[in-house]
């Protein structure tokens, strides 16, 4: 009980978090991109750029930071409780000793799990305020008049019921194997290359994060579109079955989107997620391993982890 309530995961949850939001926030306009991408499937820009500039035409200078507030504050909250699940799991499971591949990706795999379960409700209001006012090529999508967080949390109960604050859960559950998947690979890297230093420069870590990040977003894409369309929630689609996030609405998207437009439009949007991700995760860990390594440190104390 006492690694789980630990100053050492403590420190680890708020650098987390802190990294995560100085990244999200130096990369957003990248994140919006991408997010257009996934969820206006008739937009016919397919560029990164190209729909960035589109962006800022139509709708202003400012758009593509449009639901910036909401963002951070999901992302504040979901990176404190998975870096904090994460390194209190493994403090408990490790206990001293040498963590392995494996134990790595069981213990992110659990952290993934507890933050979806938490935090979903948080990703599917910032999802709609942060497409709310965007100029849709698609007519299926539903049009939302939010005021704010705590309105759209009001209107989205009110109209859809409290369930609908879990859109998306079950692609989510199946993409906690992202971060997962992302976590025992920079883990891994980290292992690697400290048997051959004894300290990480601030670029290897930058490196390392890159790569990890690349290989999870390249295997769970086509489950993070879903998830977009879902946590959305605002398309005139499946009439017949309105039980968002269920396996049965999953397959259904999966199917529409390669019937529209073949096995590559499960990866609409991919050059920009990509772009956004890798370099979003690489700035998160190299604050992170900064932040935490900087409070240990001042506090005199080591990190009870150990590679």
């Amino acid at each position: 009980m006492a690694s789980v309530l630990s100053y050492e995961s403590l420190v680890h949850a708020v650098a987390g978090a802190v990294g995560s939001m100085t990244a999200m926030t130096v990369f957003f306009p990248l994140d919006t991109a991408r997010l257009r991408l996934q969820v206006d499937e008739k937009r016919k820009s397919k560029t990164t750029h190209m729909v960035l500039l589109e962006i800022i035409k139509e709708e202003g200078l400012l758009a593509p930071y449009r639901g910036w507030f909401p963002v951070i504050s999901s992302l504040c909250c979901s990176n404190f409780v998975y870096f904090y699940t994460f390194n209190s799991l493994k403090a408990v499971w490790v206990k001293g000793q040498h963590s392995t591949t494996g134990k790595d990706l069981v213990v992110g795999f659990v952290a993934g799990v507890v933050n979806v379960l938490l935090t979903t409700p948080l990703w599917v209001v910032n999802t709609r305020l942060k497409l709310q006012g965007a100029k849709f090529r698609n007519e299926d999508i539903v049009p939302t008049n939010y005021s704010g967080i705590i309105d759209a949390f009001h209107q989205i109960i009110r109209d859809e019921g409290i369930s609908a604050l879990w859109n998306g859960t079950f692609p989510s559950l199946l993409l906690v194997f992202n971060p997962a998947i992302q976590f025992m690979f920079y883990e891994g890297l980290k292992r690697q290359l400290l048997k051959k230093r004894m300290k990480l420069s601030s670029l290897d870590v930058f490196i390392i994060g890159a790569i990890a990040k690349a290989i999870a977003t390249t295997v769970t894409y086509p489950m993070q579109t879903v998830q977009s369309i879902l946590r959305f929630g605002r398309h005139r689609l499946n009439p017949e079955n309105r039980t968002l996030g269920s396996l049965r609405n999953v397959l259904y998207l999966l199917h529409q989107r390669v019937r529209r437009f073949g096995i590559m439009g499960l990866y609409k949007g991919l050059e920009a997620k990509l772009l956004q991700t890798v370099l979003t995760a690489a700035l998160m860990f190299l604050v992170y391993e900064k932040l935490t390594a900087a409070t240990f440190t001042v506090m005199g104390l080591k990190s009870v982890r150990k590679p």
